[in-house]
């Protein structure tokens, strides 16, 4: 029997308020815990705790449980904890206050491209710690996809056909899915898959947040029936999204995006590269950036990310501090603030550079000269500043997103846009990251 309201559990630590909704396999209920606090509590439903396999069912929640309570990422619903009660495993979960994206669309309509953009590449982000973690989502839609009240902050909820997966091996699949948003393998209890499955997903739930439309069934497309190009419902889609959509949605799985950051990466917008004419390289305080120069010419981006920490020290007089505050930042001479950047941006053809963080840090909701944490780990996330952690005690095995060390850094003209340069740390890192993009907007003026 399903729980009532007021019914206490764990000893009246929660008590049930109200259901919340009801899956193939699972049960989701309101409760508040004895500080008062809401939470979100999901089970195993009366129909899978009658089947004679339940033990397996039993066995397979609780292992996700634990593993997606070690997927800490601002945009994936936090797991507090764990419990058993009357024999059957819960996870007890944050309560979003807000509204899900199928409902914010039915009744305000299609998404402004830029606004879809930013949730979609919040839930990519979520998803590449939870592939890396080792799991799929398998149920990756608009209705599994919250955004908190009165924030640009989106978050992907209900993991309850979450599964274990080893990339392209042939595993037993329960067929669970929605339609429009699932691919074809997920019609095959047998059928290989891998992240590419939950990328096609998350392109259907793009598609449907610009057209207001559940994309063609893949079932129906195998057999020859043509998915409409979201361009064509709603013209104000541009050519490089709608052309990202369609790659992650190609029927074929070895057709699509193999990983969430490749496909990702179809959406960004390139940066053009801003014309410069340096010749010498200008300074407004006697600066001599030949070496600056000939560093980046030359491709040794290491040592021009080098040089160009022991430049901004020298001209904000900090080298025996070694770093530079915000004070430093916002005083920095604007002549000699974008003749770096433009060195960086002319030689990377406008893939590095202050301003390319600049405009990334204000893509992920970051404002010039305000800090945020969660804006400063999408930002890192984005280029490319923070790494998968692998964690092992006794039997035990997790994986963690963190910062990624100084030597994890990739030199190379094909890390992620804004990758360098990496001239800060983590721990000062936002705040010097917002600092710059602030005094890029009054140097601008």
């Amino acid at each position: 029997m399903p729980w009532t309201d007021g019914q206490k559990l764990q000893s009246g630590k929660y008590t049930i308020e109200q259901v919340l909704g009801e899956g193939g396999l699972g049960i989701t209920y309101l409760a508040r815990d004895n500080n008062w606090q809401q939470v979100v509590i999901k089970t195993l439903n009366n129909t899978v705790q009658r089947r004679p396999n339940f033990a397996k069912f039993q066995q397979d929640f609780l292992n996700e449980a634990i593993k997606l309570a070690k997927c800490s990422h601002p945009h994936i619903v936090q797991i507090n904890e764990v419990i058993q009660e009357e024999g059957l495993w819960c996870m007890v979960m944050e309560y979003i206050d807000g509204e899900d994206l199928a409902s914010f669309v039915e009744n305000q309509g299609v998404l402004p491209e830029e606004k879809a953009l930013c949730y979609i590449q919040q839930i990519g982000e979520a998803l590449t710690v939870v592939h890396n973690s080792g799991l799929l989502h398998r149920d990756i839609k608009p209705q599994n996809i919250m955004v908190r009240s009165g924030k640009t902050e989106a978050v992907l909820i209900d993991f309850g056909i979450a599964r274990e997966f080893t990339p392209n091996l042939t595993q037993t699949h329960t067929q669970m899915l929605s339609d429009g948003f699932a691919p074809i393998e997920q019609y095959d209890k047998r059928a290989k898959r891998g992240a590419y499955t939950d990328v096609y997903a998350l392109a259907a739930t793009l598609y449907s947040l610009l057209t207001g439309e559940v994309p063609t069934i893949a079932p129906l497309r195998a057999i020859g029936t043509l998915l409409e190009e979201p361009k064509a419902i709603n013209p104000g889609v541009s050519d490089k999204v709608n052309q990202a959509i369609l790659k992650g949605m190609e029927l074929k799985p070895e057709n699509r995006p193999q990983s969430m950051q490749e496909w990702l990466a179809l959406l960004h917008t390139e940066f053009a590269p801003t014309p410069v004419n340096l010749s010498p390289p200008i300074s407004g305080v006697s600066v001599d950036y030949s070496k600056l120069d000939g560093l980046l010419a030359a491709g040794k981006w290491k040592q021009a990310d080098e040089e160009t920490k022991a430049i901004l020290l020298k001209v904000s007089s900090r080298e025996t501090k070694g770093y530079l505050n915000n004070e430093a930042i916002l005083k920095f001479p604007c002549q000699d603030l974008l003749t770096i950047n433009q060195l960086w941006v002319k030689y990377s053809n406008g893939r590095f550079g202050f301003s390319v963080q600049k405009h990334i840090w204000q893509s992920v909701g970051g404002k010039p000269g305000e800090f945020n944490g969660e804006h400063w780990i999408r930002f890192g996330e984005r280029v490319g500043w923070r790494s998968t952690r692998h964690h092992q005690i006794l039997l035990a095995s997790w994986t963690t997103r963190e910062w990624s060390y100084y030597s994890q850094i990739k030199f190379t003209l094909d890390a992620p846009e804004g990758h360098l340069p990496r001239i800060w740390d983590e721990w000062r890192g936002g705040l010097e990251v917002s600092a710059i993009a602030l005094r890029f907007v009054s140097c601008d003026t």
